[in-house]
Parts: C-alpha cells; structure tokens; sequence
C-alpha cells in the first residue's frame, strides 16, 4: 500500500489524492502539519513540502513528479494521452494551474483566508485577497473558453489536466470563492468531475474551525 503525507486542503496534494483514486489505488492517508517542519518530515522531504508519497520503501515528492510516476506504475486508466501533442497540452495546463493559477487565485485566496490562520501566520491580507478575487475571473473565463470547444480541458478524454484544476477549484470552493454562475461551461465541468467516485474523499475533507459551505459536497450544487 501506498502512503500519502498531504494537508487536506492543499490543491497539489488533492491532485494526487484524485489521481490515486481514480486509478483505484489503495493508498494510506497522513496528515502532515508540514509548516512545523518536524525533523521526521524533513527527512521525508527536505523541502518541507507536501504531498509526499511512499512507495516502496521510498519517500517521493512534488506533484507533478508523483503524477508521473503514478501514470508509468499504474498506465490504467490512462491520464496522459499517447500523442506527443496532447501529451504537451496535458502537461502546459498542469503547469498553468500549478504555477499561475495558485499563485494568482490559490495562494491569494484559500491560503490566505485559511493556511494564515492554521500556521499562525497572522490575518488575511486583505490585498492579496482582492487580487485573488480579480484573478479568478480570468481563469473562470479562460476555462469556459477551452470548454467550448472541448468536452474536456485538454481534449475530448479525462485527463491530469481536469484533475489538477479541479484540485485547485474544490480547495476555493470550500471556501466559498468560486462564482460557479460565472461560466455555466465550467460548472457542468466541476459537476461531472465532482461526481466521479475519485472524488469522494476529497468532498469528505473536514478543516478545523473552517466549515464548507452546504453546497461544497453536494453533487447538483
């Protein structure tokens, strides 16, 4: 069995969770209150960072590098496509919503609303804050754009790519920052995606102190 240390609400951690649990992989979950940087997580990982996965008597970490391994270890049912051209789409919107969507709505947003306060870190800033809120907008919009013209992010197939924005917009969306009536594209997206059975352990998710909003678990919204 594989073991996972993550942080509930971390949308890289959420990430793998989704592609384990889409895969049907049985793996063991660990809560990791990695801001306290203790000794025995550091050895794990260094950076100090979750998700990191154990896997046979190894500690893996980042992401993306899990994803991959997981794809090459467990190739059923695929989350990369064959072709080299959709395999470089998959991976340009992994990056997208890993890189400029955290750091313009995740971090602004959920991680400053919720992780200040779990690490200590003091309050919200309320600038970041609006930021975050400005910002997701332009990614609400961008996604409708692509959905338009596909039945998935990146194609006609399931892919990585649907499961890293999810894990980024269910995070927000327990918060309460998703306008879900902004781009009806993306909601009927969320809606199938939310409905996979991948997804139950994420809609189960419990914060200390930060209740979701009703309709967070709820299938039709």
């Amino acid at each position: 069995m594989y073991r996972l240390y993550h942080m509930p609400l971390s949308p890289f951690c959420r990430k793998v969770r989704l592609m384990l649990g889409e895969k049907r992989i049985e793996v063991e979950l660990v809560e990791e209150r990695y801001w306290e940087r203790d000794a025995d997580f550091l050895r794990r990982n260094p950076a100090g960072k979750v998700p990191v996965l154990r896997a046979e008597g190894r500690f893996l970490p980042e992401s993306a590098a899990i994803c991959e391994y997981l794809e090459e270890r467990h190739p059923d049912p695929a989350l990369l496509p064959t072709g080299i051209d959709d395999r470089f789409e998959v991976r340009r919107l992994c990056g997208w919503f890993d890189d400029k969507f955290f750091h313009e709505v995740t971090a602004n947003l959920m991680y400053e609303r919720v992780m200040r306060k779990l690490t200590g870190a003091g309050y919200p800033v309320s600038a970041n804050v609006k930021a975050g809120a400005r910002a997701i907008k332009f990614h609400l919009d961008y996604m409708a754009w692509l959905l338009e013209k596909r039945r998935w992010l990146a194609g006609d197939t399931l892919t990585l790519a649907d499961f890293t924005a999810a894990a980024h917009l269910s995070a927000l969306d327990y918060t309460s920052d998703v306008d879900w009536t902004r781009a009806e594209a993306v909601k009927d997206w969320y809606a199938k995606i939310k409905s996979r059975p991948a997804f139950r352990g994420i809609l189960a998710d419990a914060v200390p102190g930060f209740p979701p909003p009703v309709h967070y678990a709820d299938l039709d919204f």
